[in-house]
């Protein structure tokens, strides 16, 4: 089964998002699960996982009612007040009950401060949804977030965390180091995992190929191991610099070269395990 763990839907009549805004004009609108349905199909995917796009409960209640309509969605990033414990544990009990509810994701590369996910009452809040064995998506912004990774590995270490987007690695710069460093110290602990996703809007938005973002993708492999991978499309994120399909193939081609074992969990059977899908 091939799944694509990262994708968005927003509905401007549902909420008023924060983001995206005119200038992000190409995706200032709203767009749903019809017009990716197609691009699935095209691109031979079988299940996506939608992954929150504002700090609501409105939102979670959207993606939910999406999941619930279209079966090609087989799981729900959400979000809960991780800085208000108590609050989180009621709200985690109520969409737990909701098979579809997967895990936790707050847009902490938005805030005002980037140590917010490393406050005492934040990691309560992460050891809470621990222990209903659900996920959680660090949206981590290199170089602000991913250095937290390790302080959250250690203080929650029953929790299974993802890294979205490889944290953004400084791709149009072509650099690798200091962020592979810090990708290595993250790997090193077994409970963190890593989503190929989002590499095409950290690289030159006129020019970039696979070709630019396989030196961190080869990177994650070698500190990860294809078993704690993922690919996501960051739909339709992914449209300011492409497109759906362009990513996929892409995506496909800095894969050239590894085995048919790694392929194969990089494209579905990670998420899987991951999500419980």
């Amino acid at each position: 089964m091939i799944v694509d763990s990262h994708q968005h839907f927003w509905n401007f009549n549902w909420l008023p998002y924060s983001w995206p805004t005119k200038n992000e004009a190409s995706i200032f609108r709203t767009i749903e699960a019809p017009e990716l349905e197609s691009l699935l199909k095209e691109a031979g995917i079988d299940k996506t996982v939608i992954v929150q796009a504002d700090d609501s409960y409105a939102d979670t209640v959207y993606m939910l009612e999406t999941a619930k309509r279209f079966d090609w969605v087989a799981g729900v990033v959400g979000w809960v007040p991780l800085d208000q414990p108590d609050e989180a544990k009621a709200k985690l009990a109520e969409y737990s009950k909701n098979p579809l509810f997967k895990g936790v994701r707050p847009l902490i590369h938005t805030y005002d401060d980037p140590d917010w996910i490393v406050q005492d009452q934040v990691i309560e809040g992460l050891k809470i949804l621990a222990s209903f064995d659900l996920t959680f998506d660090l949206v981590a912004i290199f170089p602000n977030h991913l250095k937290h990774a390790t302080t959250i590995a250690e203080k929650v270490p029953n929790l299974k965390m993802v890294i979205d987007h490889l944290a953004k690695p400084p791709i149009k710069d072509k650099a690798i180091e200091p962020w592979a460093e810090q990708i290595r110290k993250a790997a090193s602990y077994p409970n963190v995992y890593a989503k190929i996703s989002g590499l095409n809007t950290a690289a030159d938005p006129e020019t970039w190929s696979g070709s630019d973002f396989k030196p961190y993708i080869d990177e994650a492999i070698r500190c990860f191991g294809a078993e704690r991978l993922m690919f996501g499309s960051d739909w339709p994120v992914a449209n300011l610099a492409g497109d759906y399909l362009k990513v996929w193939t892409e995506t496909n081609k800095a894969l050239d070269g590894k085995t048919q074992e790694q392929v194969k969990a990089i494209l579905g059977e990670t998420a899987i395990k991951f999500y419980n899908l």
